[in-house]
């Protein structure tokens, strides 16, 4: 048994935010799936908003992000992470994040959705910078301890340790992949910040790790969730048979690029009065329309009105890793296509990051704290990752730990191992691709019930074989993938309404009152 403190799941910017809060007074494990720069975090091209220039508001912050929520924030918890913002890139630029700077102030960018400059930036890998900076000062703080390649099973509830006095989390069971072993991490305070799901969809920005681990895990451990369907689709994403995940910032939208037909037609404004700088759910049902229409394979993002100059000192990132494939975006308009980028819901969470189970929080894209609505504002992910991530940390800075007890190790004596295991592969790319032709950017009432059919059938599948198999990374992922579409397919069918990132044939109009969609394990 591995015991700590706190026990965080997940090693991108909410949880080490949360860590590095947390460890002057307790001992944090970390725990990393792959290697600890895998992150959602890392791959965040954009940048943090907050409330910093002259003439801004927390006002205006808040109605822009109600505006691309579609209303269905929660707005408490929106003028919360508002409010936070500028201690929130303080803390940060105390860290040593390099922030781009004009003089002694710094640089702000604008993005879709946003009535002002408020994106404070690291050129065009923010992600990248903020990660590098907090993992230099996580790996050097003696009371964290990082670890990676384990693989979280399940969380550890009372009933692990023949406990009759109520419910509560003391970690979790995680499998070294070194080793192939089922290890235990007792705690107890755990915090998962185990990121998003987007690889239940065919098409995704996120990295290999994002199969939605913690919200499956908390949702059987008894936890809420809610706004599964709203599902981002990045408007932007490579294309290119050799490109993967790799989005195309919408800070380029931001700073003036043309979403154009093959043969140089201007399509956006036909679909929105803001053109390029409308919403995300907005602009990537335009592309996908346009896509439809005239029967393309992409559209083309086209900012080389900008000129070299500008574009490769803004972007070097995008510029580079183009210009790798034989791309020159400041000559040639980009190739693109729409991806799956966020999970807009999640483990529902208060706003100090509590789940319903005592002792386990979620911080990060991995939590619904109410903050994204039915579609997220552009770069207010990762000031919810930081903001939430010190609210946590405050939580379980002031409270007594309870006694940690000795859970029951991990039983795998009725378990064998696996001799098919093309039956993982080939169940990971049937759901891939159901859910990206039957739940993707426009839904219809039948094409979720042929999806809520064969997952149930293929989530069968996988609960007989996890039930007599040993258990690998592929399998648990996928037992996690299987779960979170049931999630999603669930709640879209409640939502009879089109609403943010929800568009459906059968429901084209806007409900009232704006209502999230909460589902209770059990019902």
């Amino acid at each position: 048994m591995h015991p700590s403190d706190v026990l965080i799941i997940g090693g991108g910017l909410a949880g080490l935010s949360c860590a590095l809060q947390l460890a002057e007074r307790h001992q944090v494990t970390v725990l990393a799936k792959r290697e600890l720069e895998m992150s959602s975090s890392q791959w965040a091209q954009g940048g943090i908003a907050a409330v910093l220039a002259e003439g801004d508001s927390f006002d205006a912050h808040v109605h822009d992000t109600m505006v691309a929520g579609a209303m269905l924030n929660d707005l408490p918890a929106t003028r919360f992470v508002v409010e936070h913002g500028p201690e929130a890139i303080a803390w940060l630029r105390a860290q040593g994040v390099p922030f781009d700077t004009e003089g002694s102030a710094l640089h702000l960018t604008r993005e879709g959705g946003h009535s002002q400059r408020r994106i404070a930036h690291v050129a065009d890998a923010t992600g990248a910078a903020v990660q590098r900076t907090l993992l230099a000062a996580a790996r050097a703080h003696p009371r964290i301890t990082l670890l990676e390649n384990l693989v979280a099973v399940d969380l550890i509830a009372s009933r692990h340790m023949d406990m009759a006095d109520g419910q509560r989390c003391w970690g979790a069971y995680a499998l070294n992949t070194a080793s192939g072993r089922v290890e235990t991490f007792a705690a107890p305070h755990t915090v998962l910040a185990t990121g998003g799901a987007g690889k239940v969809y065919r098409y995704t920005t996120n990295p290999d790790t994002a199969s939605g681990d913690g919200i499956a895990m908390a949702w059987r451990a008894g936890c809420r969730v809610a706004n599964m369907e709203f599902i981002q689709f990045h408007p932007t994403c490579l294309y290119h048979p050799k490109a993967k995940s790799f989005l195309i910032s919408e800070a380029v939208r931001g700073e003036g690029g043309i979403l154009r037909l093959p043969d140089g037609t201007r399509f956006m404004p036909a679909h929105d009065e803001r053109a390029e700088l409308a919403p995300r759910d907005v602009v990537a049902r335009a592309i996908d329309f346009e896509m439809k229409k005239h029967g393309l394979d992409c559209v083309h993002l086209d900012i080389t009105h900008k000129g070299e100059d500008f574009i490769r000192h803004h972007f070097p990132t995008i510029y580079q890793r183009c210009l790798d494939l034989g791309i020159d975006m400041a000559r040639e308009p980009i190739p693109v296509v729409p991806a799956v980028h966020f999970t807009c819901g999640g483990v529902l969470t208060d706003l100090a990051g509590r789940t319903d189970l005592p002792g386990l929080y979620a911080v990060g894209e991995v939590a619904y704290t109410g903050l994204h609505g039915a579609n997220r504002l552009a770069s207010n992910s990762l000031l919810e990752c930081v903001v939430f991530g010190s609210a946590a940390a405050r939580a379980i800075a002031t409270q007594t730990p309870p006694a940690l007890p000795s859970p029951r190790p991990w039983d795998e004596s009725r378990v064998s191992d696996a001799d098919e295991l093309v039956v993982i592969s080939h169940n990971w790319d049937e759901l891939r691709r159901l859910m990206w032709n039957y739940v993707g950017i426009v839904r219809t009432n039948k094409r979720l019930e042929r999806a809520a059919h064969r997952i149930a059938l293929l989530d069968a599948e996988v609960h007989e074989f996890y039930a007599n198999f040993r258990v690998n990374r592929d399998l648990l992922e996928l037992r996690n993938l299987l779960q979170v579409a049931e999630l999603i397919v669930r709640s879209a069918q409640l939502r009879h309404e089109s609403r943010g990132l929800h568009y459906s044939l059968d429901w084209p109009q806007t409900a009232a009152p704006a209502a999230p969609t909460i589902l209770v394990p059990g019902t």
